[in-house]
C-alpha cells in the first residue's frame, strides 16, 4: 500500500515535508497498541504557518479549505516520521478533529475541515473513509487558521 499512496501523492503534485517539531511541551505522536495518535497539525508551509486569521473575517471558505489540507499533508508527513517512513502500515484513517479560527457567526467550518478529509480520501482511498469533528475555535495557536489532529489504525 506504500507504493500505491506514494504514486497517489505524486499524482497530486504532493511532496511530504519534514514532520514538524512540537511548538511546545508534547511530543508530535504517540502508538498505543495499533493505534497512531497525532497532535494537531497545523498548516505550515515552507516552515512557517501559511494561512492565518478567522474564517468569516480574514479568511474566505476556499483559502480555509487549503489551510486544512496543508494540515493534512502534515498529519501524513506526521504519521511517516511514526512509521519509519512506511506510510503502507496505514491500516485505516479512524478521526480526524477539525478546529477552525472563526468568528462568532461563521457556521462552515465544516465545508473547511473538508479540504483535509477530501485530500485524505484521495490519498489513502478506502482506508482514507473517516469520522470527523469540525468545530469553531476563538482562536488557535500562532494565529493558524486551522488545526487537525488525527487518530490512525496502523499495522505493527
Amino acid at each position: 500500500m506504500s507504493d500505491a499512496i506514494d504514486t497517489r501523492l505524486t499524482e497530486l503534485g504532493i511532496t511530504l515535508p519534514e514532520a514538524a517539531a512540537p511548538a511546545a511541551n508534547y511530543v508530535p505522536y504517540v502508538i498505543s497498541g495499533n493505534l497512531l495518535y497525532l497532535s494537531g497539525q497545523l498548516p505550515i508551509e515552507g516552515g512557517k504557518v501559511a494561512i492565518t486569521g478567522h474564517l468569516g473575517k480574514d479568511v474566505d471558505v476556499a483559502r480555509g479549505q487549503r489551510a486544512a489540507e496543508l494540515c493534512a499533508i502534515n498529519i501524513l508527513a506526521q504519521a511517516k516520521a511514526a512509521l519509519a517512513g512506511d506510510l503502507g502500515r496505514i491500516r485505516r484513517l479512524i478521526k480526524l478533529n477539525g478546529f477552525v479560527a472563526s468568528v462568532p457567526d461563521f457556521t462552515e467550518q465544516h465545508l473547511v475541515i473538508n479540504g483535509a478529509s477530501n485530500l485524505l480520501a484521495n490519498v489513502l482511498g478506502e482506508a482514507g473513509k473517516h469520522a470527523r469533528a469540525a468545530v469553531g475555535m476563538a482562536a488557535l495557536p500562532l494565529n493558524a487558521a486551522v488545526e487537525i489532529d488525527a487518530i490512525l489504525e496502523i499495522s505493527l
